[in-house]
């Protein structure tokens, strides 16, 4: 009886003298898409002993446990702080306006690959503190599927059926659907129904239609058609007949252009060869007058440079060299009498011999 009364007892302090505690979540892993936003629980209760100031906190822990906690939002005071950590900056609030009521969960959102990791929140009124752990994981949607068929699609050949998501985080889950004719897929297939690639051996015109592809994984879905059309094989060999012959043509097409470029380029070349020879080996025309009295300076040079002695010998001949039609636009030089004198008689007429500077042919004395 004794002892009964005491558990009572027990049982009733515990009660009285309840401190600060917080619900436990019903998710204590929480998997969201990327850019959603992510609701994390943290709603707790005060002890009639729990007379100290209302703090709380909220910290994030990485998931490589490589990097010290990071404070992400505080109450404390009556006053948020949310600027605590900058990848988070911005998009962390708590859901409640009045955090004494007992509510502090907070909403992240525009969720991104690196919000991954472990939320702590902790509550403290002295001298009850509490805290509570929750995961989140960020995945991401299946998105901008693709589906193509790789290979030739024509009866007896081989080929693929691909479906290719851009993107989406594992793991991917597919499944194949045929969506026109019979709306049934060929028994050959089947095995590959949840396969991103369906291998097509020996297709027939039976394998004509329209197939979708939908990928999904814990997040979301994505889907894309595909339009098969299997026909009769085409003639290959007057296909790769016409593409030589277009080879063929091509290569002598640009062999006649060089050959003109050639041709044209030597043509220039030899014009500016001859144009330069020209120009080069042909003097200008001298005119008569300046010839005719080149001719009889130089004349004159030879007369002025006789001596007394060789005079005799000098023949008024030489004039009629210069021909008439350049002698007579010249002018007249005066003529040396016909009659032989010697020597000894000039001097003893009183001759004094006279030096005449010599003339090049074109008139400038040397």
């Amino acid at each position: 009886m004794a002892l009964l009364l005491r558990v009572v007892l027990l049982c009733g302090v515990a009660d009285v003298t309840r401190s600060l505690s917080i619900t436990p979540p019903d998710q204590m892993m929480i998997e969201k898409a990327k850019g959603e936003t992510a609701y994390l629980p943290c709603k707790f209760t005060i002890g009639p002993d729990d007379q100290g100031p209302l703090d709380i906190e909220w910290l994030l822990s990485p998931p490589d446990n490589q990097q010290l906690d990071q404070v992400i939002i505080l109450y404390s005071g009556d006053k948020i702080y949310d600027n605590y950590y900058e990848a988070l900056k911005g998009r962390v609030h708590f859901t409640s306006n009045d955090l004494k009521s007992g509510d502090a969960s907070i909403n992240v959102t525009n969720l991104q690959l690196s919000d991954i990791g472990t939320y702590q929140c902790k509550v403290k009124k002295a001298p009850g503190v509490a805290n509570k752990k929750v995961l989140l994981t960020v995945l991401v949607k299946p998105s901008g599927t693709r589906c193509f068929v790789d290979g030739s699609e024509e009866i007896g050949n081989d080929f693929k059926l691909k479906c290719e998501p851009k993107e989406g985080s594992l793991p991917l889950r597919y499944e194949w659907q045929k969506l026109s004719d019979s709306q049934k897929m060929p028994t050959l297939w089947l095995a590959e129904m949840t396969s991103p690639v369906i291998t097509v051996r020996n297709a027939t015109s039976d394998y004509s239609g329209t197939y979708s592809c939908t990928v999904q994984n814990r997040v979301g879905s994505d889907q894309c058609m595909l339009r098969l059309d299997v026909v009769p094989p085409s003639n290959r060999a007057g296909t790769i007949a016409g593409a030589i012959i277009g080879t063929l043509l091509a290569l002598v097409i640009i062999g006649l252009i060089i050959f003109c470029c050639h041709k044209k380029r030597r043509e220039e070349k030899y014009e500016k060869e001859v144009h330069h020879d020209i120009r080069e080996d042909v003097p200008p025309p001298k005119s008569r007058t300046s010839t005719a009295r080149s001719y009889i300076g130089s004349n004159h040079s030879s007369l002025g440079s006789m001596s007394p002695s060789n005079m005799e010998g000098y023949s008024k001949t030489q004039y009629n060299q210069v021909p008439s039609e350049d002698f007579e636009r010249a002018p007249q030089s005066p003529t040396l009498p016909s009659a032989k004198v010697a020597a000894p008689n000039l001097s003893r007429m009183g001759a004094v011999p006279v030096m005449i500077p010599a003339q090049s042919k074109d008139g400038s004395i040397v």
